[in-house]
């Protein structure tokens, strides 16, 4: 049996996104900015993209910028509003738990003059909001919140910052990358003036994503050129892709409650079957502030980068979170924000599942972990 678990890295493309993404293909190969019958039909699904997606997010078509992706979304946000903000202040915070798509951007810009406070976590990984009143000051300019994590999957409270932000200056943006079709987003509800999304984390394509911006947001644009994205973002737009996105947000809200039901259930299911077999294990992070598909374990029985090999040659797939280098794996970020120098650094996988994985697809990989176990055990009794 072969078992993917790693539906926090990417997705799979649903089959009614290929659909409609392979009938622009055929039909519709136009360049959106000629003006003949061709192009006007390539911009029309643009257009029509474009509105659904507003629709769905709660926010007005224009204040949907189309981008590559997360990483994109994420550094044209951060720099945009920064470069044109700074007349108002040098002051960004941020947590210690970001995705690298935000923390190296304020790295970059700390080498450049401005400063940054990371606001920590505690070991159930959420912030204290009292914490972002305390490091919030006059001159701050940006403050930058993940909404949900995506090595711990816990939730930041991004309603309580959006409240406390509007009655500061400061610029309020949110990677919500990890949190599609599992939480509802409305942006005027998040009081959010920037959000990062991309597609192929809700069974999109890879190499779409957007950027919403707030009507009256005052951030600067790097990428120069044609007139395309509303002067925004210069460059020919991938229709296909376009049109890919809308369809798999529009599916992934149509049915985030059945889904996030059945994710709960089979992360329940997982639980309990690592329980059933005495695989001593624990939860990093807060249960009950942590998204539907993902759950992360650590196990003090062996090294993740001997678990994440074994199960790979049983058909497992799963991450650390971690970042490899040279056959070694460095302590998670976002674990040692939590608990500091620990053993549970090195030694904790995520699991992140999909809504049509089966309870015999968590059996297998719970029996993997099992004979891992069982061979550590046998392994310490031949040293001791």
């Amino acid at each position: 049996m072969q078992v993917y678990a790693d539906y926090s890295a990417t997705t799979p493309v649903s089959p009614q996104v290929i659909e409609e993404m392979m009938d622009v293909y055929h039909h519709s190969y136009g360049n959106p900015s000629s003006i003949h019958q061709t192009g006007r039909q390539a911009r029309q699904i643009i257009d029509q993209s474009r509105r659904e997606i507003a629709g769905l997010l709660n926010a007005l078509p224009k204040e949907i910028l189309f981008t590559s992706g997360a990483t994109e979304s994420n550094n044209t946000a951060i720099k945009g509003a920064v470069y044109k903000n700074q007349h108002l202040g040098r002051h960004l915070i941020t947590t210690s738990i970001e995705h690298h798509s935000v923390l190296h951007v304020f790295q970059y810009l700390e080498k450049h003059g401005f400063e940054v406070t990371y606001l920590p976590v505690g070991a159930g990984g959420v912030i204290d909001i009292t914490d972002l009143k305390h490091a919030l000051r006059p001159d701050t300019i940006l403050v930058s919140v993940m909404f949900g994590n995506n090595e711990v999957g816990t939730i930041q409270p991004v309603d309580e910052i959006g409240e406390l932000l509007a009655r500061h200056q400061a610029i309020f943006h949110v990677d919500a990358v990890q949190t599609v079709g599992h939480l509802p987003i409305d942006v005027k509800e998040l009081k959010v003036d920037l959000l990062s999304l991309t597609a192929h984390k809700f069974f999109g394509p890879k190499g779409i994503g957007l950027l919403y911006i707030k009507d009256g947001t005052s951030i600067e644009f790097s990428q120069l050129g044609g007139s395309q994205e509303m002067k925004r973002r210069a460059g020919t737009e991938n229709v296909p892709l376009i049109k890919g996105m809308a369809a798999a947000l529009k599916e992934a809200s149509e049915h985030l409650d059945v889904h996030n039901i059945r994710l709960m259930q089979l992360k329940e299911y997982f639980l309990h079957s690592l329980q059933q077999r005495d695989i001593p294990f624990e939860m990093n992070g807060d249960k009950n502030m942590q998204l539907s598909h993902i759950t992360n374990l650590y196990f003090p029985f062996s090294d993740v980068e001997i678990m994440l090999t074994l199960l790979d040659m049983a058909g497992v797939y799963v991450s650390s979170g971690s970042a490899c280098t040279a056959g070694s794996i460095e302590p998670s970020h976002v674990l040692s924000a939590m608990f500091g120098e620990n053993p549970r650094t090195k030694r904790s996988i995520r699991f992140s599942f999909s809504h049509d994985m089966t309870e015999d697809q968590l059996d297998y990989i719970a029996d993997q972990l099992l004979k891992i176990y069982e061979l550590n055990k046998e392994r310490s009794g031949l040293n001791g």
